[in-house]
């Protein structure tokens, strides 16, 4: 190989890493504590996460259940009974992607998550 391939190569990597490292950073880091569970358009709670202790709750849409699971200041939906399981496998909540249900209508999102990648 010649100098010049060498080079573009390395340049190459560096800016490849860097954009993955940048990824990693966005789909990682929170925008606040504040978290909203949001059922059928309506907010059921609103729970900031460095304030809420351990613990397990439920909720119910027309007979299915979402058992939602604080622990070490994070979200997650840990069980539920609709038929696909996405917002199971979603897992922790993260500051771009929301926890979303379909069938059973439930959303959890940090409370601030209006503001769009570019503004957060």
């Amino acid at each position: 190989m010649i100098r010049s391939q060498k080079f573009w190569i390395a340049v190459c990597a560096v800016i490849f890493a860097a954009g993955l490292a940048w990824s990693i950073i966005l789909l990682t880091m929170s925008h606040g504590d504040k978290v909203t569970v949001t059922r059928d358009g309506v907010v059921l709670y609103t729970l900031d996460l460095s304030k809420e202790p351990d613990r397990e709750f439920t909720v119910e849409y027309e007979g299915r259940k979402n058992v939602v699971e604080i622990k070490d200041g994070r979200i997650r939906v840990k069980e539920a009974d609709c038929p696909d399981h996405v917002c199971v496998r979603t897992g922790w909540l993260t500051a771009k992607i929301p926890i979303v249900c379909l069938p059973n209508r439930l959303v959890i999102e940090y409370a601030d998550s209006d503001l769009d990648a570019v503004a957060g």
